[in-house]
């Protein structure tokens, strides 16, 4: 599951969303489609009462791992009520309730909406009235399957062209051989400070890497009953992007810069709106700008992550695979006809 990761990235985009200080309702999807229990589960895991807490210690301590042990420590505090019994079996019900457990934390106004999911399940590879998962649109691509009927035409347009140039990045796979040198070259101690790492697991992760050379071998060297799969991959990707504990940490503490990638006219007036209702927000237009203004040195450290990810990101481009690109790419304009 990804419950870690959404905690981090989804508080940081709620702080993002409560900065702007124009934001009125935040709208999801979910399996549930009712907000009720979903919030009543958030609230239990952001004030963690002390009967809850001591289920979840107990699960952990038979060796679950914690998004299953969560899951059950939930099912006894509500008495198995059949309204809960699903809140956190679905994915898009778990990435709802870290919304809610996000605006609770940063006390926000804004109105939580959900949305009930329909036909298609998370990582679900079917095609059900023209809908499909994000896992099964890139199966499609990696089988040279047309997704014309799966995607919005624009969408399917801009992949087009990405595929044309050989730019279309579908798996981490793709990176295994930085990752694999990434983790040879780390001491025991670097990968311990990994975020996710934890118990002694910087042990099985160098001695996996230093003896596999591909992706899938050492995942499945790692991973175990209590370190699944996802979280493995998290940690893989921390190591590439050179992402510790102590980054998350102050990740967690600050109000992230809002990074403009494009906009049209309509655009145009809520970056306006938002500048009026908060004079002191951290509008990212110009990277180059940004770093000759901004003082924030935890900002200018978060934004340094983006740009190496972005530098790995394009190394698999097969057309203008060069560096720099968030210095150099224009935001994009959309013209409204």
């Amino acid at each position: 599951m990804l419950v870690q990761v959404l905690k981090i990235l989804l508080l940081g985009a709620v702080k993002i969303l409560n900065s702007l200080g124009i934001i009125d309702y935040l709208s999801f999807g979910s399996e549930m489609g009712q907000i009720k229990p979903l919030d009543d589960v958030a609230s239990i895991l952001a004030k963690e009462p002390k009967e809850f807490s001591n289920i979840l210690k107990t699960q952990l301590k038979s060796g679950l791992s914690y998004p299953k042990a969560r899951e059950i420590a939930l099912h006894m505090y509500f008495g198995n009520s059949p309204m809960y019994m699903d809140a956190l079996k679905n994915p898009n019900n778990i990435l709802g309730v870290e919304y809610l457990k996000a605006l609770k934390r940063t006390n926000s106004s804004i109105i939580p909406i959900t949305i009930k999911r329909e036909y298609s399940e998370y990582n679900s590879p079917k095609v059900k009235n023209g809908i499909t998962s994000a896992t099964g649109i890139r199966e499609m691509i990696e089988n040279e399957k047309r997704i014309n009927q799966v995607v919005p035409f624009e969408t399917y347009e801009i992949i087009e062209k990405l595929q044309e140039k050989g730019n279309l990045i579908t798996s981490l796979k793709l990176y295994e051989k930085e990752i694999i040198y990434a983790l040879r070259k780390m001491t025991l101690l670097e990968i311990s400070k990994l975020p996710d790492v934890t118990e002694g697991l910087e042990n099985k992760i160098k001695q996996a890497a230093n003896t596999c050379v591909d992706l899938d071998s050492l995942i499945n060297k790692i991973k175990s009953k209590r370190y699944t799969q996802t979280r493995i991959q998290r940690i893989l990707v921390y190591a590439l992007l050179g992402i510790t504990k102590r980054d998350v940490q102050v990740s967690q503490r600050v109000t992230p810069y809002i990074r403009v990638l494009g906009f049209n006219s309509h655009g145009k007036r809520i970056i306006s709106a938002i500048a009026e209702h908060n004079p002191k927000a951290k509008i990212v237009v110009s990277v180059k700008r940004f770093f000759e203004t901004n003082r924030d040195m935890n900002l200018q450290d978060m934004l340094m992550k983006d740009i190496l990810a972005t530098n790995i990101y394009t190394l698999k481009y097969k057309t203008d695979p060069v560096a720099n690109l968030d210095y150099t790419h224009k935001i994009l304009e959309l013209k409204q006809s």
